[in-house]
């Protein structure tokens, strides 16, 4: 499956943006869906996951209440909405697919290219 993250951009602090991730090659509806970011100097790490239905969802503490995972398996696509967006959200966004519920990045088997988000203080 071919993954490709778009949304990002530079925003204020408090702000919001949200993330898409469309598919291709397969149906998205076989995977479990990640959000991973990395920012500069550090290891990427994880943001939220949801499951095969949307039903699930599993978010970092340092996201929790302020971004939301969905996705829209007709349009193959994955969502992340960020809002109250802070400085340290600043890094490289990716989104992936897995057979697995997982926050680890080493159960991710498809990964998109990466988006960046900028929040300015």
């Amino acid at each position: 499956v071919q993954l490709q993250a778009s949304g990002g951009g530079l925003v204020q602090a408090g702000g919001s943006l949200r993330l898409s991730c469309a598919a291709s090659g397969q149906t998205l509806s076989s995977y479990v869906m990640g959000w991973f970011r990395q920012a500069p100097g550090k290891e990427r790490e994880f943001v939220a996951v949801i499951n095969w239905s949307g039903d699930s969802t599993y978010y970092a503490d340092s996201v929790k209440g302020r971004f939301t995972v969905s996705r829209d398996n007709a349009k193959n696509t994955v969502y992340l909405q960020m809002n109250s967006l802070k400085p340290e959200d600043t890094a490289v966004y990716y989104c992936a697919a897995s057979r697995y519920i997982s926050n680890s990045d080493a159960r991710y088997d498809y990964w998109g290219q990466g988006t960046q988000v900028t929040v300015s203080s």
